[in-house]
């Protein structure tokens, strides 16, 4: 009985994962990866925008 209840709880998992995954992408608007700021910037002459230790005032 509980080997069968463990089945059903890991396939309702990944049933609602794979789900929400799905609903995200097809939600969300494309990524547009000229507009991105980058990760790392060292060296590259650009400002990274956003995080605590680039706000400067």
């Amino acid at each position: 009985m509980t080997d069968n209840n463990t089945r059903v709880l890991r396939w309702s998992f990944w049933i609602v994962l794979v789900g929400f995954l799905a609903w995200d992408f097809a939600r969300s608007p494309a990524i547009d990866l000229r507009q991105e700021p980058p990760l790392i910037a060292a060296g590259s002459g650009q400002v990274v925008d956003g995080g605590h230790c680039s706000s400067a005032k």
